[in-house]
């Protein structure tokens, strides 16, 4: 549905020097998936979906909607971003504070080009409202309306033209926490409910991985991967992605051995062997870094039957309450890892505590030169 093709991005600072804020994007979006860009500030995500939107003029690539060229710098296409047909919902929302929420939703149906009759108007206006749960506050001034609300309005906004793509930019950051939560559930409802292919622009990983059919994860105007919130989180392709998406403990090894039966690594580490995938071939000798999430270091009182590769005797550094789950901080030789484990391990501080990490939950990655 949407295909991205070498698209380079370029704009001017205030002393005059180009930056590249996004540079040789690769990506397709079938059609109804919604997929993020996910990275932190100034890693060009925005660049890039306002270089889809037609808000910013690539230097070269190349854009496809459904199989029309938005975008081609090899061939001189630029189509204006008023022409492309898309929904776009910013960060601010951008509502009409004098207008009503029917009034606001009908806005871009009465200045469009298309003409529609005071009854079409009414059903597509309606037909958006009630998707987004404000049918019954149609008549509401949107000043009065709720943070929550107000987003859902610049939502109905979006999706009553009936866009081929749906372009998002953050657009719960000004929400406080719990309604946050609340209108993921929201979005990933009318994403499914509607079947309407989306991009989405977020710093923000947890909403990145509840949300989305695939993730890019980008930094300093490249993206580092692309796959599904699983393979995201599970299987990192390198230290940036294991670090921005969730916490992590990193192990610096070298390899020892491969086991190619078992489709694992011996890495020798600071802690003492410990077999490991990788989502990239490594080879013997070469320097590794293991990257092992702190909900896979997992710790019991017991003294394991089989104690060898992947497990150890640690001491309980330190621990923190959470409710639902409790932080541990263990050290083994004078390392320290952090274990997120069931609050029903109750070790004291300062009282030893069995460790084991699961080799399919080890990923080594290439370790980067310094």
């Amino acid at each position: 549905m949407l295909n991205i093709h070498s698209l380079c991005t370029e704009y001017t600072n205030e002393l005059g020097q180009p930056v590249k804020a996004a540079q040789d994007i690769n990506i397709e979006v079938p059609e109804g998936h919604f997929f993020t860009l996910l990275g932190p500030s100034g890693c060009g995500k925005t660049t890039t979906l306002r270089s889809i939107a037609g808000l910013e003029r690539p230097k070269s690539g190349e854009i496809t909607v459904s199989g029309v060229t938005v975008y081609s710098g090899s061939r001189g296409v630029f189509v204006p971003p008023n022409q492309r047909g898309f929904g776009m919902v910013f960060q601010s929302y951008a509502i009409w504070p004098h207008m009503d929420v029917f009034t606001n939703t009908a806005f871009p149906l009465q200045v469009g080009k298309a003409r529609y009759s005071r009854a079409e108007i009414e059903a597509k206006v309606m037909k958006v409202l009630a998707a987004v749960q404000l049918d019954h506050l149609r008549d509401r001034e949107a000043t009065k309306l709720s943070g929550g609300q107000q987003q859902r309005l610049a939502l109905a906004r979006a999706l009553v033209m009936e866009p081929k793509l749906l372009l998002l930019d953050e657009p719960l950051s000004n929400l406080d926490a719990k309604l946050r939560e609340l209108m993921r559930f929201e979005l990933k409802r009318l994403q499914r409910e509607l079947r309407i292919t989306t991009v989405y622009v977020t710093h923000d990983q947890s909403e990145a991985l509840a949300l989305s059919h695939q993730v890019a994860v980008m930094n300093q105007g490249r993206i580092q991967q692309i796959g599904s919130p699983r393979d995201i989180y599970e299987r990192p392709q390198n230290q940036f992605v294991a670090d921005f998406v969730g916490s992590t403990n990193f192990v610096e090894g070298i390899v020892r051995s491969c086991e190619s039966e078992a489709d694992c690594y011996v890495i020798e580490t600071e802690i003492g062997a410990l077999r490991s995938v990788s989502v990239e071939r490594v080879n013997v000798g070469d320097k590794v870094v293991l990257s092992i999430r702190p909900e896979d270091v997992q710790l019991t009182d017991e003294k394991p039957a089989d104690v060898g590769v992947n497990s150890w005797q640690a001491m309980v550094a330190q621990k923190v309450f959470l409710g639902e789950a409790i932080d541990f901080r263990i050290t083994i030789a004078n390392r320290t890892l952090l274990s997120r484990t069931h609050p029903s391990v109750r070790t004291p501080i300062g009282h030893p505590i069995w460790a084991y990490v699961n080799p399919n939950k080890s990923v080594a990655m290439p370790a980067v030169a310094s």
